[in-house]
C-alpha cells in the first residue's frame, strides 16, 4: 500500500478507469459475439444490425482510447468480412 497522498489517489483512479475500460471491453466483445451468432444463423439483417452496433462500440472504444486504432480495425475488418460473406 503506497504511503503517499497523489500515489494513493492515483491507485483509485487507475481502480476507477481499469473497471471501466473492463466494461467497455466486455460490452465490445458481447457485439463481435452477436455478429458471429448472426452470420452463423445466416440472418442477414440481424447481422447488419449487429454490425453496425459493434463497429460503433469499437470506434468509441479507439476514441475513448481503451483500445489500440490497429486493434479496432482489425476487429471491424474480420466481423464485416463475416457479414459481406452472407451477402
Amino acid at each position: 500500500m503506497a504511503n503517499i497522498k497523489s500515489q494513493i489517489k492515483r491507485n483509485r483512479t487507475n481502480e476507477k478507469a481499469r473497471l471501466r475500460n473492463k466494461s467497455a471491453k466486455s460490452a465490445i466483445r458481447t457485439a463481435i459475439k452477436s455478429v458471429r451468432v448472426a452470420v452463423e444463423a445466416k440472418d442477414l439483417k440481424a447481422a447488419e444490425a449487429a454490425l453496425l452496433r459493434a463497429t460503433s462500440l469499437i470506434d468509441k472504444s479507439v476514441s475513448d482510447g481503451i483500445q489500440h486504432k490497429n486493434t479496432a480495425s482489425r476487429q471491424k475488418s474480420e466481423i464485416s468480412r463475416l457479414v459481406n460473406s452472407l451477402r
